[in-house]
């Protein structure tokens, strides 16, 4: 279910528009098992206490909207292409990228946490632990850097930094 990140680093990428890397945050597997078995719990709860047809619609509403949010909210994108890095509907040109920065799990959860700048956009996912801080180097941007969840950072910042023109990636 969670497909591998794609990284394309070759010099055809502009004639071609495929991206350097494109990678889908999809869901675990673990949570679909975990929202199968509540919405299946709360579909016999409800038919359980309103033993008519009204049960079952209350637990097959619940059951295609938990499905529908899980489906939703795993469609994040992640993709490098020549022009910039995409997050979802959100784009930063290349141009604007300063230092990349791979992140630890740990380095991670503090960037997450006590040592996040309230201006940064964050885009994060709680089952993954790793991710990636770029720089954002625009003066006209409000944002100081992104923080960027990704279950390759590695690949991504390669992609980024050879996107961008700059150097190796900085860990």
């Amino acid at each position: 279910m969670n497909a591998p990140a794609r990284s394309d680093p070759g010099p055809d990428t502009a004639r071609t528009g495929r991206p350097h890397y494109a990678e889908r945050l999809r869901v675990p597997v673990w949570w679909w098992f975990f929202a199968a078995g509540m919405t299946g719990s709360l579909w016999f709860a409800a038919w359980y206490a309103i033993p008519t047809w009204v049960g079952h619609l209350v637990g097959a509403v619940a059951t295609v909207l938990t499905w529908i949010g899980l489906w939703a909210y795993g469609r994040l994108q992640v993709r490098v292409d020549d022009q910039a890095l995409s997050v979802g509907g959100t784009r930063l040109p290349v141009s604007s990228v300063g230092s990349v920065l791979v992140l630890s799990p740990a380095q991670a959860r503090a960037l997450r946490g006590t040592a996040a700048d309230a201006t940064a956009r964050m885009f994060l996912r709680p089952y993954l632990d790793r991710g990636l801080r770029v720089e954002v180097t625009d003066p006209d941007d409000p944002a100081p850097y992104w923080y960027v969840a990704t279950r390759h950072p590695e690949r991504l910042a390669g992609a980024l930094t050879q996107a961008a023109g700059t150097a190796a990636p900085r860990h």
